[in-house]
């Protein structure tokens, strides 16, 4: 990077967090300091709810990390990690969120507890912490290291990078809370929205030897079959990542965990000021979210154009695109934006760490009568311990060879059994405490069956490349067997009609509790748009 690049990077990134405060600084305060720290006083808009949401989730690891699996998959079959978000945010907004708001929870896990009991809520509660201490938090500041480094030429260690942005990213969750969170990834995300489209744009251009309509033709008429969203394999024959009959099967567990489970996901919507702006707010996100691959799996077929390019491997794909379309003096812009995604990412996870640590453990056991202010210090403390744990081990990373496998594994492990307890805690009410702890139990074993012993040789439909059953077909047998062990301890011991009784018990809604209106038709068009998308490309690769 040269002297202009450092200087605008420098200049766009305090730029973000001027406007941040002075943003929060305006918006109405909460008397209860442990609700203004965690959720925001609950006075975020639907703008700022659906730009949380979306920067939250998009970082270095979906831009590096799907572009390079389209690049090697020779198909666009990765579009499809977008896609059923966008129908499981669908999900969120009309069925888990108004479950959520009803009842006031700050988190996900709390509404565990009102349906089965504290000890369940506990458990999911440590799942979570474990999911993001192991994964989530490391992995963000290393792949974000990673990805400056290699995208902008640096010539510094990766242990002060990372460093670097941790300290940064902290900075916000820390001092600053929910609202600062949101506001900053909302702002980012506005610059990620352009940034991000720019490079598609920008490489058609060059793949048309500068005509954007010459570098579209290209794409349709040459080699069409990159353009296969539903398939088992590519032009080599080899199996994709994402088969199309996993869409029927994990899939669409995979993603309701993340947007309708997941901690650092709901909380975001869980922080609206009322039921109306949440909907609002995860429905536009779930819009864009049909954008998104525009993003986040063009550059990757694009490059499969660029046979001038130089990939040794697939990871490397957005980075070389990117140096290979952006001028000089836009690259530290576009350090900043990727800079912003990293931090929504690293600070969104910490909040969210934090608010689970501290209102499961520290007020539900450690310090039952504390105070709001005595939680939100605690929350602080805990997030400074956990920003500098995750500092010293990220670099570590970057001596492990499968360490990528390795995250992916421990995600399903501790994913299966959350998503089955929360579907079967929304959708009956029979089921009992026992059944959740067993059935989280049972659904850890089959995963941990799957990932570390497999079936060998299933037939071609379930497998993936190396004859295995398909991770994400495995995924979803240990759901199943999950949800089949609740069924059947309900079954044989339902709660009673008085323990069901008190698990209706509702306070009153923090906020107004009206749905938005328009709120089915929007889930009806973006389910019909993807829909459409998913034909016309099939019919065009065809």
């Amino acid at each position: 990077m040269n002297t202009i690049s450092i200087l605008t990077f420098i200049v766009a990134t305090s730029a973000v967090a001027i406007f941040t405060y002075r943003i929060v600084h305006r918006m109405k305060k909460s008397d209860n300091a442990a609700e203004e720290y965690f959720t925001g006083g609950r006075a975020l808009a639907w703008p700022v709810v659906a730009g949380s949401l979306l920067l939250t989730n998009l970082s270095t690891e979906q831009l590096v990390g799907l572009n390079g699996a389209v690049f090697g998959d020779k198909a666009l079959v990765g579009i499809a990690w977008e896609a059923l978000a966008a129908f499981a945010m669908i999900a969120t907004a009309l069925v888990f969120l108004p479950r959520y708001l009803a009842s006031g929870f700050t988190t996900t896990p709390a509404f565990l507890e009102k349906r089965f009991d504290k000890t369940t809520r506990s458990m999911v509660s440590g799942l979570f912490l474990f999911g993001y201490v192991t994964v989530l938090l490391p992995v963000v500041l290393y792949t974000g290291s990673l990805a400056l480094i290699g995208m902008f030429d640096l010539n510094l260690p990766l242990w002060f990078v990372v460093a670097s942005i941790g300290i940064l990213g902290s900075s916000y969750a820390i001092f600053g809370g929910l609202k600062s969170v949101a506001v900053s990834d909302t702002i980012n995300g506005i610059g990620l929205l352009v940034g991000g489209l720019a490079i598609p744009f920008l490489a058609l251009i060059a793949l048309g030897e500068g005509s954007f309509f010459s570098g579209l033709a290209t794409l349709v008429k040459d080699n069409p079959e990159y353009l296969a969203v539903m398939t088992q394999t590519n032009v080599d024959n080899k199996v994709v990542s994402v088969p199309w009959p996993t869409l029927l099967t994990g899939m669409m567990f995979i993603q309701v965990f993340y947007w309708s489970t997941n901690q650092v996901i709901v909380q975001r919507a869980m922080a609206a000021k009322s039921l109306a702006e949440g909907q609002k707010g995860v429905l536009f996100a779930s819009a864009m979210k049909l954008v998104g691959p525009l993003m986040l799996c063009l550059p990757g077929i694009i490059a499969l154009h660029m046979t001038d390019l130089t990939i040794e491997k697939q990871d490397q794909v957005y980075g070389v695109i990117v140096r290979h379309v952006l001028p000089d003096w836009s690259l530290g812009l576009f350090a900043a934006v990727l800079m912003g995604s990293i931090l929504s990412s690293f600070n969104s996870a910490l909040n969210s760490a934090s608010t689970l640590f501290s209102l499961q453990f520290y007020k539900g056991y450690i310090n039952p009568s504390a105070t709001g202010k005595q939680i939100v210090s605690t929350g602080k403390k805990f997030s400074i311990g956990l920003a500098i744990a995750s500092i010293f081990i990220a670099p570590i990373l970057d001596q492990m060879q499968s360490i990528f496998e390795y995250l992916q594994k421990v995600n399903g492990l501790y994913s299966v059994p959350i998503i089955g307890i929360f579907l079967l805690g929304i959708t009956t009410k029979h089921i009992p405490a026992l059944a959740a702890k067993v059935g989280m139990v049972v659904g850890m074993a089959f995963y941990a069956f799957f990932t570390f012993i497999n079936i060998k040789d299933v037939p071609e439909y379930f497998a993936n490349g190396d004859g295995d059953l398909h991770w994400l077909h495995g995924y979803f047998i240990s759901f199943i067997a999950s949800i089949l062990t609740m069924l059947i301890i309900g079954y044989i011991k339902p709660k009673s009609a008085d323990e069901i009784a008190i698990s209706d018990q509702r306070d009153p809604a923090p906020v107004d509790m009206t749905p938005w209106p328009q709120a089915k038709n929007v889930s009806l068009s973006i389910m019909g748009i993807t829909v459409g998308i998913y034909l016309v490309l099939t019919i065009i690769s065809s």
